[in-house]
């Protein structure tokens, strides 16, 4: 069966809420056995456009959490899961922010440090911060005299 297009089941189910629509208006005024065989064929007709539609939205490429399903069978509104999903989604990225941040203040105050402490190593610091950062090599006698001078 090849897959139900999403307007054609919208209009689907426009089509059931018409026929229902129809049958409360037949219902409310009802005129005795003229109506009732109108009944049967607009139940006929529900019927049948139920059946249609049913058979179209399976064949929608929709997956719904089990978790929804469990709210919903347990009788609650899946809207406060969405809503406590969101909540949740947010309260990680503030999380994961604080990290972030908190990294970046330690990764400046790390290279105010190394610029203190060796101060010949001020372009290579800049290049690291800036994400430029390339092979670092300092010549083993420099920093030997560096250590040297400053001990």
């Amino acid at each position: 069966m090849a897959p139900a297009n999403i307007d054609r089941v919208d209009d689907q189910i426009k089509d059931v809420v018409q026929d229902l629509f129809q049958i409360q208006v037949a219902t409310h005024c009802y005129a005795g056995p003229q109506t009732q065989q109108e009944l049967v064929r607009l139940i006929t007709r529900l019927h049948g456009s139920l059946v249609t539609l049913y058979n179209d939205a399976e064949t929608l490429p929709t997956q719904i959490p089990p978790e929804i399903i469990d709210y919903v069978d347990d009788g609650r509104n899946p809207d406060i899961y969405t809503r406590e999903f969101v909540e949740l989604v947010q309260k990680g990225n503030q999380y994961l922010k604080g990290k972030s941040e908190a990294f970046t203040g330690f990764r400046d105050a790390l290279a105010d440090e190394m610029v203190k402490a060796w101060p010949e190593m001020k372009i290579d610091v800049d290049k690291v911060l800036q994400g430029q950062s390339t092979e670092i090599t300092v010549k083993t006698e420099e920093a030997v005299k560096m250590n040297g001078a400053s001990s």
